[in-house]
């Protein structure tokens, strides 16, 4: 039987406890929903403030020399955690507008009447960008990856949103390509939380969020990937003056740069560039070999609890198979959402019947999952 006294042996032992400090911890929470929206760094809001206070209040406009070049260099520190090289990855804008630059993209490059491959059960966003432009192409969206033929253009996640399945990124990117699929991966509940190599398994596009495991603030900005021999000849839709080689003689043609600087489009937001930068740093010092094992210690004390406690979970068993989050199956998954937030617990629900229990390495202590797990059991069985 698990207590919460081994819980506390658990968290005596972890290497990453002192990281925790860093992060501005609200007292009497139990909060499992790093997932979605990672915790508020010190470092971050030190970072805001001098933003607002020094290069804004006081270098106004002449700070655009340090701010030009922001996505880039935020995108090269990123890079180090997905297994990118420099000049690969972009900081800007949304995920959604992203993923929709890109899947245009790879669309330029094949067939006419190809369709574009994506899960049903997949994020809203990504189905419904994949829907619109299917739309507006004439296209047909298939449903899952197994029959490719035909299939243009697959949209994948590395993460489940709902199980925390984690998919082979090289075993698929290599079959995928091997039927003559180009393919757009979304890291949106990868970067940050597991291990990935984009590099070494033959990547070409990528996209993902910051806020949640990056830790990088509410709507702060997404990120783009794109391998460098697909840099210079990328045709994409949105068409911005950053993109602009030669942005300040204001001509009248487009001619972007030949690297990943080609999806930038308007100004970029300064202060969410910012705080992404922050948190990203404080995982990059901690190290993301450490930070996944963490991750997958933290997932499989949930997934014991689950079993030790009969409560249902989809997510695999297999630590290598799985995300920094456990989905609980439960029924009338917003009462029990409410009565967990009622009590102090904040989890995440995906309607009807999915509670997440989300395991950021660094803010998530093993006795926060154990608080957590037993007031969800609680919660279900009717305990007071």
């Amino acid at each position: 039987m698990l207590t919460r006294a081994d819980a506390l042996e658990l968290d005596a032992a972890d290497e990453l406890a002192p990281w925790r400090d860093e992060f501005v911890i609200p007292e009497g929470l139990v909060y499992l929903d790093g997932n979605s929206l990672g915790m508020a760094s010190q470092r971050a809001l030190d970072r805001l403030r001098h933003v607002a206070e020094h290069e804004w209040a006081t270098g106004l406009i002449s700070s655009w020399d340090e701010w030009l070049d922001r996505p880039r260099q935020v995108g090269d520190a990123l890079a180090r955690l997905i297994g990118a090289p420099a000049g690969t990855v972009v900081v800007h804008d949304s995920t959604t507008i992203n993923l929709y630059q890109l899947v245009h993209a790879a669309l330029a490059d094949v067939p006419p009447d190809g369709a574009i491959a994506i899960d049903r059960r997949d994020f809203p966003t990504d189905r419904y960008v994949v829907a619109g432009i299917a739309e507006s192409t004439g296209r047909d969206v298939r449903d899952g990856f197994d029959g490719l033929d035909g299939v243009a253009v697959a949209v994948r996640s590395v993460v489940d949103y709902r199980t925390a399945e984690l998919v082979d990124v090289c075993g698929e990117t290599d079959r995928l390509r091997a039927a003559g699929v180009d393919v757009v991966w979304d890291l949106s509940h990868a970067a940050g939380a597991v291990e990935v190599d984009l590099d070494g398994c033959g990547v070409e596009l990528a996209v993902g969020c910051s806020y949640k495991f990056l830790s990088g603030g509410p709507g702060a900005p997404a990120w783009s990937y794109v391998a460098a021999d697909r840099q210079p000849t990328l045709s994409q839709p949105i068409w911005g003056w950053f993109a602009q080689r030669d942005q300040f003689t204001m001509g009248d043609g487009f001619d972007p740069h030949p690297d990943v600087r080609r999806l930038l489009l308007g100004t970029p937001g300064i202060f969410g560039l910012a705080a992404a930068g922050a948190g990203i740093e404080l995982v990059a010092a901690a190290g993301m070999p450490a930070i996944a094992a963490k991750g997958r210690a933290l997932t499989g004390l949930a997934l014991d609890l689950c079993d030790e406690w009969e409560l249902s979970s989809p997510t695999p068993r297999d630590a290598g198979r799985r995300g920094a989050h456990v989905a609980v199956g439960v029924v009338d998954a917003a009462a029990v959402h409410a009565e967990l937030t009622r009590r102090g617990v904040v989890t995440d629900v995906r309607q009807p019947d999915i509670i997440r229990i989300g395991c950021s390495a660094l803010t998530t202590r093993f006795v926060d999952v154990f608080d957590g797990m037993t007031a969800l059991r609680d919660v279900v069985s009717g305990a007071a």
